[in-house]
C-alpha cells in the first residue's frame, strides 16, 4: 500500500469516511530512521499531521484548516462560547462550561478541532471527555489544547 493510501485510510477511520478526499495529492512524508514508518505528512513544507504512537493523528492548525472543508469533518469539532475564543486561540484549555456545541465524533482521547461559528479553525487538541460527559460538567477540562492560532510565532493558519 502506498503512503497516500495509508494516510487516506487512517484519516477516514479516525475522522469519518470521505474526509481524506479533501487532501491534496502532492503530500510529502517524513519517515522514522529506526522503523521506516511514516512519522508525519505535509505539503509545500508545511506540516498537516503527525502519526501518534496510539494510532491517532495529531493535526496541525494548517491540517485542520484543510480537513474542515469537508462537511462531515465538523463532527470532530467543538465550538466554544464567545467569551472563551480568545483563551482557546492562545492555546489554553477549553472547559466544559465554555462549550457551545460539539460534534458526534468526540470521544476520550480523540483529536478535536476547535472552530468558531464561521467554521474558522481556532485551535487543535485532544479531548479529555466523551460527548456524553461534556454537557453535564462545569469545572472540568473538555479539550486540552495543543496549538492555538495565536500561540505560535508565525501565526499562519491557512
Amino acid at each position: 500500500m502506498n503512503p497516500n493510501e495509508k494516510i487516506s485510510y487512517h484519516l477516514d477511520a479516525l475522522f469519518g469516511k470521505g474526509v481524506s478526499d479533501v487532501l491534496p495529492r502532492e503530500i510529502s512524508f517524513s519517515y522514522s530512521r529506526k522503523t521506516g514508518r511514516i512519522k508525519n505528512f505535509g505539503m509545500n513544507g508545511r506540516l498537516i499531521g503527525t502519526l501518534r504512537s496510539d494510532g491517532g493523528i495529531a493535526l496541525t492548525i494548517f491540517g485542520a484548516s484543510i480537513l474542515i472543508t469537508y462537511d462531515n469533518f465538523k463532527q470532530n469539532c467543538i465550538i466554544p462560547k464567545e467569551e472563551a475564543i480568545t483563551f482557546v486561540s492562545e492555546g489554553r484549555s477549553l472547559f466544559c462550561k465554555h462549550v457551545e456545541w460539539f460534534g458526534s465524533n468526540i470521544n476520550i482521547g480523540s483529536e478535536v478541532v476547535v472552530i468558531d461559528n464561521n467554521d474558522d479553525v481556532l485551535a487543535v487538541g485532544k479531548s479529555v471527555l466523551s460527548q456524553s460527559q461534556l454537557s453535564g460538567r462545569i469545572g472540568d477540562v473538555a479539550v486540552k489544547i495543543r496549538e492555538g492560532i495565536k500561540s505560535r510565532g508565525d501565526q499562519q493558519n491557512s
